[in-house]
């Protein structure tokens, strides 16, 4: 079937994070470039663990046997019927840590490929497509392709790991599963070489994917606590990892999380996620942009609004699970039908609320700490800065509206000062980046959001990262 364009594309941008849905191939000469680096044995290259950014995890529930994220087509999760509504948001619950509300939603593989029913036709678009095949050049061979049958790879063990995860949740609980990945693989890898003691592999990490590598990398499998604190900054990570690649990862945020949590997410032709599904999921509050960079502004006043992670400033708005009104409640009787009355429904909703907001305050925190990486541990960015990306949410603070305000440069989803984690931003400018993340290497592309990942330019220089830049 012809790959449709248009409107129909509009299906990728579902995922606002989901890396290069291709319709580009790796350059013909990057094979031959590549060529003898196939020949590299498996005991001398060093494995490479991909991780997805958000909605880049397919996501799937046995009790139903509905597949609840990766498809629009056959059975699946619709989020606009109560079933699929409650299929696909974050479990809710009163008094209860965000750690401990668990369903039976299970990650079920990275997302190759995403199906929909479009006008009486079954679309498949690529997802990470890109960065496999990218990889593929270079001679890794890839975990779940390969245990999959899809590609018939010839003798040899496994060099490639795609981590899937359930990207609803705490990106520190996502983290957590990362690290018990990690050690997985690198105990795998170094059974297969016959090594005596740990084989550190590698991480490429697209968007949100590159903030749940960061968090393991500083904190290990470490939780985030309960009692508002922070965890001990140790690097555990980097006892197992030598070089990452971030790819588009909002270190610093991006204002779309805003649009969705206030708005849902709509596109042509597409099932619509009301504000209520999103809201009760804590890694989008995670996303969202800090405050002392100015991000948000008062409509009538121009003044710079502090109040984002108050949960009360979410109330006197109106926003996601504290939308009271006939709108709202009807979304959130479809995600608590069991509760008594309306009454115990919005005391459900605003607790979830005020524990996603004070988790992600907790987050930004932890994440924020300036530290230097240990020696041997290689942090390379890949970000876009020639789209007009939006840095500014307009807030009318008697509506609640939420508009669009400023765009700097970015990749039209992440900002470049977000991706570089710059603190000038909003603040006094001078020479030399401010920054918390001690980068090895930075890079910039002329690419979207999307687009990233399958750039010929991304496509020429990871392999280059991974296979031949001199290691420390």
């Amino acid at each position: 079937m012809k790959r449709p364009s248009g409107s129909v594309v509009a299906l990728a941008l579902a995922a606002a994070a989901l890396a290069g849905c291709s319709q580009e191939k790796a350059p013909r000469m990057l094979a031959e470039v590549y060529a003898d680096t196939i020949g590299i044995k498996e005991d001398r290259r060093t494995p490479v663990v991909v991780i997805p950014g958000i909605l880049g995890s397919k996501l799937y529930d046995a009790q139903s046997d509905t597949l609840v994220w990766g498809a629009f087509a056959g059975r699946f999760a619709n989020p606009e019927k109560p079933e699929g509504a409650r299929l696909l948001s974050h479990p809710i619950g009163l008094g209860q840590p965000l750690s401990e509300l668990t369903d039976g939603v299970r990650p079920d593989g990275a997302l190759d490929r995403i199906r929909a029913d479009v006008l009486f036709l079954t679309i498949e678009l690529d997802a990470y497509v890109d960065i496999l095949e990218t990889l593929g050049v270079g001679g890794y061979r890839d975990d779940q392709l390969g245990r999959a049958g899809a590609i018939p790879y010839p003798e040899g063990h496994y060099t490639c790991f795609q981590f899937d995860y359930d990207w609803r949740r705490d990106i520190a609980d996502a983290a957590d599963l990362l690290g018990q990945f990690i050690e997985e693989s690198a105990a795998y890898a170094a059974e297969q070489r016959g090594a005596d003691g740990p084989v550190k592999v590698d991480i490429v990490a697209h968007s949100m994917g590159g903030l749940v590598a960061r968090y393991y990398l500083r904190y290990g499998r470490q939780p985030l606590p309960e009692d508002g604190s922070l965890p001990e900054l140790t690097w555990a990570g980097a006892d197992y990892v030598g070089r990452v690649v971030i790819v588009g990862t909002p270190n610093f945020g991006s204002s779309v999380s805003l649009d969705q949590l206030t708005d849902g997410f709509r596109l042509p032709f597409l099932p619509s996620f009301s504000p209520q599904i999103l809201g009760t999921m804590p890694a989008i509050y995670q996303l969202l942009p800090r405050t002392r960079h100015g991000v948000y502004t008062n409509a009538d006043t121009g003044e710079t609004i502090d109040r984002i992670f108050e949960t009360d400033y979410w109330i006197e708005r109106g926003w996601g699970l504290a939308d009271h009104s006939e709108r709202g409640m009807k979304q959130i009787r479809r995600l608590l039908p069991d509760a008594a009355d309306d009454e115990e429904r919005k005391r459900i909703a605003l607790d979830h609320l005020d524990k996603c907001l004070r988790r992600a305050e907790q987050f930004h925190r932890a994440m924020d700490l300036e530290a230097e990486p240990p020696r041997g541990l290689e942090l390379k960015l890949v970000a876009g800065d020639a789209e007009a990306t939006p840095i500014e949410a307009i807030i009318d603070e008697d509506t609640g509206r939420v508009r669009r305000g400023a765009t700097a440069a970015g990749d039209g989803t992440v900002a470049r000062y977000s991706a570089l984690a710059d603190e000038r931003q909003g603040n006094a400018w001078r020479q030399g980046l401010q920054s918390p993340i001690g980068w090895d290497r930075v890079s910039f592309y002329f690419d979207d959001h999307l687009g990233l990942t399958k750039s010929p330019e991304f496509t020429d220089n990871v392999l280059f990262y991974l296979l031949e830049e001199p290691r420390d």
